[in-house]
């Protein structure tokens, strides 16, 4: 069994073995189990990583993160930045999936459309760490929204993170932290990588919404993918 199999399998053993929300109406209508983590899509090996808040209902549907309308907008852009024209089949939002990781803060949705508690956070942030640690070869992670910017906060002088996040510039600029994970094995491993925020692309999100393409394109340009 591939370590990656491993790791999808003790999230979910995780996942049964101590209730918490989770929003079953959707996992049964599109005939998922609603303990099966939907971690990540995507290359293992590439540069760069988009890092969302949780799932919505399409990405339980198609599991996958970040397949809903916030995340096609991601996709998109990056397909956009990636081919310098515009994606326009499912087959062009699938193909950024060779040269991006996508994932979550945790690997299933949430009832509603309201976060995670940090209890929760904290419950998977292991499995988060050894994905992107241990398993993910890039440097370069875009969150996406508060949430997933804070999901952070570990990994750094805590003030450090806190006056970045309160800088004007936030989304022009950047910031490092070394990320630590630690094996099913007790070993301890670090990964130092920089943190690219962005606003979460939502239609509720009035102040960015409408600019989110841009400050996407702005952020690729900075990166290397």
């Amino acid at each position: 069994m591939s370590e990656i199999k491993t790791l999808l399998e003790k999230i979910r053993f995780e996942a049964e073995r101590e209730t918490f929300p989770l929003d079953t109406p959707i996992y049964e209508a599109a005939g998922k189990i609603p303990t099966e983590p939907v971690l990540y899509a995507g290359n293992l090996n590439s540069k760069i990583c988009f890092f969302g808040r949780d799932l919505g209902r399409d990405e339980v549907a198609k599991g996958q993160p970040l397949i809903g309308s916030a995340g096609t907008m991601v996709r998109k852009g990056f397909y956009q930045g990636i081919y310098h024209q515009e994606a326009t089949s499912p087959e062009d939002l699938q193909a950024i999936c060779d040269r991006a990781l996508l994932t979550n803060t945790v690997p299933y949705k949430p009832p509603g459309n309201k976060a995670y508690s940090v209890k929760v956070k904290e419950r998977f942030r292991p499995f988060i760490e050894q994905l992107l640690v241990i398993h993910w070869g890039g440097t370069q992670i875009v969150t996406l929204g508060t949430e997933a910017f804070k999901w952070f906060t570990p990994y750094g002088p805590k003030e450090e993170i806190e006056a970045f996040w309160n800088q004007r510039d936030r989304y022009e600029t950047q910031i490092r932290v070394t990320l630590e994970a630690v094996d099913f094995q007790g070993t301890k491993h670090q990964h130092q990588v920089s943190l690219l925020p962005l606003p979460h692309p939502s239609p509720l999100n009035k102040r960015y919404y409408a600019k989110f393409p841009q400050m996407l394109q702005q952020r690729l340009n900075e990166l290397e993918f």
